[in-house]
């Protein structure tokens, strides 16, 4: 097999240009909400206040034509304020779905954490089955329809953890760093006056995306490759029948089917952006941070010693032969 060039890529770089008048580096960042683009998978964006998550979310959104949705999280909001409810029409003497401001194709939950578990839970049935349900009656969201959400990881005061089956539909969890001191001077040249510009163009239509999508779908994955993304997730349920004993008493929970999925979905989704028509080990390596470390959880002990999820997904892709 051999690289090719898909027609319908050259709205790529028009977007990442795009973005790139507003969002001063975060190339990770980027990328990563590209591959959900391209997967239809929901986003997880991680990391201190200030360092453009909520800002590279909405410029995406600007560059698409689809409909955007922001939904600030408070712990006084109700599962109603997000999904909608039901009106009572005096006219007719009949209830009427009021939709809420999930449906839209991009919809923005900023500080997710903020919420309680039950306003959390509401969109659970959003992200898995592409549907709400108000008084008994199921209404389909628009297509594509992605969740893409942000949360500071050091605030503890106010927040909320994020169930285990919320985070499980995230197809990704995006940690978003500092910039370099260089990145940091450009932010300080182009934001530091109050004309600054924080909105960016249209460039791309949704039809592009959901071709992109097709494309996505048809790269090609060797049957070993298959076989070496089965053999990671189940290195984290089962680390010691995997040649890996250490890990046995360091993971609380292993990764689900879900991660399966979707590990091969982005593997794919990164070759196509890099021109393949197939997916390498070093596509599914790429991304494996990117889709397991939310989903393989380090026991209390492994934390107190400082090892993280991504150290565990770090020993897992060193276990696992490559193919």
């Amino acid at each position: 097999m051999t690289s090719f060039t898909s027609p319908s890529a050259s709205w790529v770089p028009e977007l990442r240009a795009a973005m790139a008048e507003v969002i001063v580096g975060q190339a990770d960042l980027v990328e990563g909400l590209l591959l959900a683009l391209l997967t239809g998978g929901h986003v997880l964006l991680e990391g201190v206040p200030g360092i453009a998550k909520s800002l590279a979310v909405s410029c995406l959104a600007e560059a698409l034509d689809g409909e955007f949705s922001r939904l600030q999280f408070t712990p006084d909001l109700l599962p109603s304020d997000l999904i909608g409810s039901e009106i009572y029409n005096a006219k007719e003497a009949t209830f009427e779905a009021r939709k809420g401001p999930v449906f839209a194709n991009f919809v923005l939950a900023d500080e997710i954490n903020r919420a309680p578990a039950k306003v959390q839970s509401a969109l659970l049935e959003a992200m898995q089955e592409g549907q709400v349900s108000i008084g008994g009656v199921s209404l389909a969201l628009p297509k594509p329809f992605l969740v893409l959400a942000t949360q500071n990881p050091i605030e503890q005061e106010g927040t909320y953890p994020l169930p285990e089956a919320q985070l499980d539909r995230f197809a990704m969890k995006l940690i978003v760093d500092y910039p370099n001191p260089e990145e940091e001077l450009e932010i300080l040249d182009r934001m530091g006056r109050t004309s600054a510009v924080t909105h960016v163009k249209q460039v791309v239509s949704l039809e592009s995306v959901m071709q992109a999508r097709t494309e996505v779908d048809a790269i090609a994955l060797d049957p070993r490759l298959k076989r070496y993304i089965v053999a990671i997730v189940e290195a984290s349920r089962r680390p010691g029948a995997s040649g890996m004993p250490e890990l046995e008493g360091a993971i609380l929970i292993g990764a689900s089917p879900r991660a399966t999925i979707t590990l091969s979905l982005v593997s794919r989704a990164l070759a196509w952006l890099k021109g393949r028509d197939y997916v390498t080990p070093g596509d599914i390596k790429a991304v494996a941070h990117r889709v397991l470390r939310h989903r393989v959880v380090p026991n209390y002990e492994a934390e107190a010693e400082g090892i993280d999820a991504d150290a565990l997904v770090d020993r897992l892709l060193e276990g696992v032969p490559v193919p």
